[in-house]
């Protein structure tokens, strides 16, 4: 949020998605979509490039606003795959991980309705697999990340639970006036597709407003590429 002179933490109204994508290990992008436009000059002088340019800001809108029902677009998409589990009958839920590329695929495909899209499917002669080959989606990074969090004190509505990493598990370690720091574990899974719009106005909430939990840690941002 250090980026946004005039954004103030808040609700879903408010959200900044983010994603880093590692393309190679000299070139790594950061994606953000904002309700404003950031300023990003403290991360070049953090990398020591105060004078050096690097980063570009472009309104989404009217890419959004020419978005239609029929549309093919290749896409990315990083996200928190999940599912609620019961161990035993009475037991309350468990929110875990999807681990597989299997399950990982079905997470998304569920999902797509809602979201403004289908999956595409690959011509028959592409097919290279009797059996789950037959749509342009690849799993293409899966990473287990670990991290922690300082939660401050005075911070007990409960207002982040909501974009909590689903499967995480938090460990307080230390405590006081200056906050709680927290042990944050996810798994995460890079989509790579394309895709057919099916509803322009819900693929454009999509697109603003991401894509299952875990937000605030990198996940939900889907972007769109002209397919080739």
């Amino acid at each position: 949020m250090s980026s946004f002179a005039e954004l103030l933490p808040g609700g879903d109204a408010q959200r900044v998605l983010w994603r880093v994508d590692d393309n190679a290990k000299s070139e790594v992008f950061l994606y953000l979509v904002s309700p404003a436009a950031p300023d990003l000059t403290h991360l070049e002088e953090q990398a020591g490039w105060p004078t050096t340019p690097t980063w570009r800001t472009f309104e989404y809108d009217t890419f959004l606003s020419k978005l239609a029902k029929g549309d093919v677009w290749g896409f990315r998409l990083t996200a928190n795959p999940v599912h609620s589990i019961r161990r035993k009958d009475g037991e309350p839920t468990k929110v875990t991980a999807h681990i597989t590329p299997r399950h990982q695929m079905g997470w998304l495909l569920q999902r797509q309705d809602a979201a403004g899209f289908r999956i595409v499917e690959k011509p028959h002669g592409q097919r290279r697999l009797p059996d789950g080959d037959d749509l342009e989606l690849i799993v293409r990074d899966r990473r287990d990340r670990a991290f922690e969090k300082t939660d401050k004190a005075d911070r007990s509505d409960g207002s982040e639970g909501s974009d909590r990493p689903d499967g995480s598990a938090r460990t307080a370690e230390t405590g006081g006036a200056r906050g709680r720091k927290n042990r944050v574990t996810l798994v995460t899974a890079t989509f790579d597709g394309r895709l057919e719009v099916t509803d322009p106005a819900a693929l454009r909430r999509t697109l603003t407003a991401g894509l299952g939990r875990a937000k605030a840690y990198g996940c939900g941002l889907m972007t769109l590429a002209p397919v080739e």
